[in-house]
């Protein structure tokens, strides 16, 4: 593996804004000037060293790495990372402890990213990050091995996006009733509101979609008029939106 260990990568926090690992439309990487800063928080020692084997392969600059939330939190205060990867289950108990990390994070530091990391569908213990909207992300484990989504993702939380594991998506989609705030989607507006789940941008969902922005937006226009989301700002919206579909899984 490529990472060293963490106290031998420990030092001060560097104060330059970092460029960023960037992907094209074909998933291939171009690496940036200077490596977005990354810690990882895992138990399990070869998960954790998989992920920093594809995080510094990718051309990221891993400054820390832990097994627990109380040696990860020194660590995480000695370095500042741009990006805290986080497995939601850690000693002592193997509960919530990755949660409430990125909880303490997240209020004495909400500028950094938080990528959280679950081997089973669990988003429930999550909703109150996801709610926030920015610089939050939640992949189930086993897309570790997909490498351009880690990156992906990795990506969109440094730039103050958020994401959601596709599969988890699916899965919540494939649990709904018919009696649920989203029966009246149309099954084109109900594929838009699962990649905008996931953190896509019009764009992006553009692509995904093989349709044209303005299409999108009309989609996005329509699904926030049918669940009866309050006027304000639209990205907030758009999160009110995801969470409307979490809340009634």
């Amino acid at each position: 593996m490529h990472a060293m260990a963490a106290e031998d990568r420990i030092g001060h926090p560097t104060t330059h804004a970092p460029d960023r690992v960037a992907t094209d439309v074909r998933g291939e990487f171009r690496a940036g000037r200077t490596a977005t800063r990354i810690m990882v928080a895992d138990d399990d020692i070869l998960v954790r060293a998989g992920i920093i084997s594809v995080l510094t392969d990718a051309g990221y600059d891993v400054v820390g790495q832990a097994g627990d939330p109380a040696a990860f939190i020194d660590l995480f205060r000695a370095q500042i990372p741009d990006v805290a990867v986080i497995d939601i289950r850690m000693p002592p108990t193997h509960s919530w402890e990755g949660i409430e990390l990125a909880r303490t994070i997240r209020a004495q530091h909400p500028e950094v990213g938080i990528l959280l990391l679950s081997a089973h569908v669990e988003v429930e213990t999550a909703m109150d990050l996801l709610g926030g909207g920015q610089r939050i992300g939640y992949l189930l484990k086993s897309r570790i091995t997909d490498v351009h989504q880690v990156i992906d993702a990795i990506e969109r939380i440094a730039m103050g996006g958020s994401v959601i594991d596709p599969g988890l998506v699916a899965d919540l989609f494939a649990r709904r009733t018919r009696a649920d705030p989203l029966a009246d989607l149309t099954p084109r507006e109900r594929d838009v509101l699962a990649l905008v789940a996931e953190g896509r941008s019009n764009a992006g969902i553009a692509r995904q979609l093989f349709v044209t922005d303005g299409a999108v937006e009309k989609h996005v226009r329509r699904i926030l008029l049918k669940l009866n989301l309050p006027a304000g700002d639209e990205d907030h919206r758009r999160v009110l939106a995801v969470l409307t579909f979490l809340d009634n899984r």
